[in-house]
């Protein structure tokens, strides 16, 4: 099992052409065996939808409910434990959604699937792609 950031959740679900052939063939295993991203991977795509900066071509929401009901990705609520985690990470990366993203990888113990360089530099956490 693994994490997905929320590029390779969005690439996943609605545009796999952009995913590298490691990430491709990591999400066919993923939809056989599960994974998880964290639920602040939809705020960050509604943030981006809100701002003109990404067109899902659906609602952000509809987005959402597919992934839920796909049963292959659990989005991942984030709780007090995963607040913490992130506050007391040891990196100097600011991003608060990308700490919570390393910190629920972190959780759970599972690799990041990542395409951002940045995410790889946060002690402990495995990314591939």
């Amino acid at each position: 099992m693994l994490v997905l950031d929320t590029h390779a959740l969005l690439w996943w679900a609605l545009d796999p052409e952009r995913l590298s052939p490691t990430a491709s063939e990591l999400c066919a295993r993923m939809e056989k065996e599960g994974g998880l991203a964290s639920s602040i991977s939809i705020w960050e795509l509604g943030v981006k939808v809100a701002r003109g900066k990404l067109d899902l071509g659906i609602p952000v929401e509809e987005l959402a409910r597919r992934l839920e009901r796909s049963g292959v990705v659990e989005l991942v609520p984030v709780d007090v434990e995963i607040w913490l985690r992130s506050l007391a990470l040891a990196w100097s990366h600011r991003d608060p959604a990308d700490r919570v993203i390393a910190a629920t990888a972190l959780r759970a113990r599972m690799p990041l699937l990542t395409k951002d360089e940045a995410m790889a530099t946060c002690p402990g956490l495995h990314c591939v792609w």
